[in-house]
């Protein structure tokens, strides 16, 4: 497959710059996974949308303040996405971008001077703009102090001090975030809100979670001609026996397992899959750097719906979607949705890839309450 064949035209005014002013407010276009009309709702529906006893499995990563701004002596502006500890002693891994070129042993003042870094080598094999930064002090104690939302590019902030941080840095993040470790958050869970959440256990959707930190390897882009020759970096997931006995009992009554996010179906499948390698259930615990890159073609072996926002072209979230409904369906869909008015990426609405009951399960089990 051409990475062209995951292309579309995305104009800039499309692209959320801003959440909205409450989390729930998002629009949600309802995809039926193998046929049917597309729907136009708000994420406030969802309860609606999904049935009593379906396991909606969440990402509780929380996102580190991890990026960073910072001058050179020659005053120009250099900017760090902290991704964590190198393999050598002391070094930390940063996404580094400057003006002009920078040179291994140059100091740069980030934060007004709170925080200093010694410039080092870039990282062979990694993606551009990786380089070794060496810190003093205790780095992630301060990044908590005086760190930025770790925004993607997309998201245009004017100017250092842009008086939009700290509200990104509460919103930038899921209300169910307790395990600190990603450098990106997992959009698709940023639509949820207590009440939401309170509204879909009423109605007997059961929550899960699952922990993938989100790192590189979401965000990276396809820079290779044919998708298949792109590989992921890994991430560490985390997927814990409860998660685990919820699913499987969702399984075994036909009820539907939603995977809320690219990167809870990334932890789901790198799980299903682990357990298959060994001949064990459909699904067991799991704990460890995953590198699972889903393209069409994909067997998914657990998730039956899917919670997501809408992706970049070109990109490795885009191919997963298209695994999961089909590349000409969520083209059409994405199409739509820009002819809708829909806001795109991080800050923007969400989609719901949905089908009717779990395939291969018959209706009458899917109807009936566990």
């Amino acid at each position: 497959m051409k990475l062209d064949d995951f292309d579309y035209d995305l104009p800039q005014d499309r692209i959320a710059q801003e959440p909205l002013a409450e989390r729930d407010a998002s629009r949600l276009l309802v995809l039926p996974r193998h046929d049917g009309p597309i729907r136009h709702r708000s994420i406030r529906d969802l309860p609606d949308e999904l049935g009593r006893g379906d396991v909606l499995v969440v990402n509780d990563t929380r996102v580190r303040p991890c990026r960073l701004v910072g001058r050179r002596a020659t005053g120009g502006v250099v900017k760090a996405l902290v991704l964590g500890r190198a393999a050598t002693d002391g070094d930390f891994e940063a996404l580094v971008e400057s003006g002009g070129r920078l040179h291994a042993g140059e100091t740069i003042r980030f934060e007004e001077g709170r925080i200093e870094g010694v410039v080092g080598p870039e990282v062979s094999g990694g993606p551009i703009g990786l380089r070794l930064v060496r810190f003093g002090g205790a780095l992630e104690e301060r990044l908590r102090e005086v760190g930025r939302a770790p925004l993607p590019p997309y998201i245009r902030r004017p100017s250092i001090d842009d008086p939009r941080r700290e509200q990104d840095r509460a919103r930038y993040q899921t209300v169910f975030a307790e395990r600190e470790g990603a450098v990106a958050a997992p959009t698709a869970g940023l639509h949820f809100t207590p009440r939401l959440l309170a509204d879909l256990e009423s109605r007997g959707v059961e929550l899960a979670r699952v922990t993938l930190h989100v790192g590189v390897g979401t965000f990276a882009p396809i820079r290779t001609e044919s998708v298949e020759d792109h590989r992921m970096h890994a991430e560490w997931a985390d997927v814990g026996e409860s998660t685990v006995v919820a699913v499987r009992r969702a399984l075994a009554n036909g009820r539907r397992v939603v995977a809320v996010g690219t990167t809870s179906c990334r932890a789901l499948e790198t799980a299903a899959l682990r357990s298959a390698e060994v001949g064990g259930p459909v699904l067991a615990p799991f704990s460890g750097p995953t590198d699972l890159y889903i393209l069409p073609g994909f067997q998914f072996r657990v998730v039956d719906a899917l919670l997501t926002n809408f992706h970049q072209p070109r990109s490795t979230l885009l191919c997963l979607v298209s695994a999961f409904a089909g590349r000409e369906r969520i083209l059409e869909a994405y199409r739509e949705a820009l002819e809708s008015g829909y806001r795109f990426l991080s800050y923007g609405d969400a989609m719901l890839i949905v089908c009717g009951r779990p395939s291969g399960r018959d209706e009458a089990s899917y109807n009936s309450a566990p």
